[in-house]
């Protein structure tokens, strides 16, 4: 049994999780060759995370890549100087979290958490690296990854410096259902949006009551209900859609799409 510092256990179930030729709900494994799969497939596992479930804090040795499956997300979440968390990005299933490229010891930076529960795909850092110096073609894929991981952060700084509450409200609810797969609703509430935004619960409220007003959503407990999305598109900065051409210029296929996300 191998045990990371953040507490995850890979067992005995390695390799049980993927039948010969199937792959888990991710579309950056999915991306991969047959033959390149095939250097991880018996490497790779998959079980479910709980919403909040803490992947990594600072200074953890990263030792687990995890690769969020079907409407999971994961979030990197930076502490302010006052002890609120600001979130930075959010991962679905286009991507990955945890030594993508790095090899060797790799302190993880920030906190990386479960935001919407569900499977995992997960590899031992090494097991990764180890495959990646097999096949070039594996190696570019994650190195392209990476790139557009970092376009994301990128385009996140600017994002938070020069847009409204409202547009980058707008933009996460968008993004998250890209990531997710659902075209009517996200599982956030008030609090977990303000975090998202990196602003009070009371200001984030004041953004959904006004969206509310306007006909573009409703709020039940635990989770926003999108009934205009086009309309909700037009609120929105066009920060999203720049990393989603990134994307599609460096590794296209990978982020999901709306027709992806309606046929599954």
């Amino acid at each position: 049994m191998l045990k990371g510092e953040q507490g995850f256990t890979m067992d005995a179930r390695i390799g049980k999780a993927t039948e010969v030729g199937s792959r888990p709900a991710n579309n950056l494994l999915r991306r991969l060759s047959p033959a390149d799969y095939a250097l991880l497939a018996p490497h790779v596992i998959v079980d479910d995370a709980a919403a909040n479930e803490l992947l990594y804090s600072p200074g953890d040795d990263v030792q687990v890549v995890h690769f969020p499956c079907g409407p999971s997300l994961a979030t990197f979440l930076v502490p302010n100087e006052d002890g609120r968390d600001v979130e930075t990005i959010l991962v679905g299933r286009e991507g990955a979290v945890g030594g993508i490229v790095s090899e060797g010891f790799l302190p993880a930076y920030t906190r990386i958490c479960v935001k919407f529960g569900g499977p995992f795909a997960r590899i031992h850092v090494g097991k990764l690296e180890a495959a990646k110096l097999r096949s070039p073609t594996l190696r570019n894929i994650f190195a392209r990854y990476a790139d557009c991981m970092l376009a994301q952060i990128f385009q996140s700084t600017a994002c938070n410096a020069i847009h409204s509450i409202e547009q980058r409200t707008a933009k996460w609810i968008l993004a998250a259902m890209e990531r997710t797969g659902d075209e009517s609703s996200v599982p956030l509430t008030h609090e977990q949006l303000a975090t998202l935004l990196g602003v009070g619960r009371s200001y984030a409220s004041r953004v959904l009551q006004s969206f509310r007003a306007d006909g573009i959503l409703d709020t039940r407990r635990g989770s926003i209900l999108v009934r205009d999305r086009d309309r909700l598109r037009l609120r929105a900065c066009l920060c999203n859609e720049a990393v989603k051409t990134h994307f599609e210029e460096v590794l296209r296929g990978v982020y999901p799409t709306e027709e992806a996300s309606s046929t599954g």
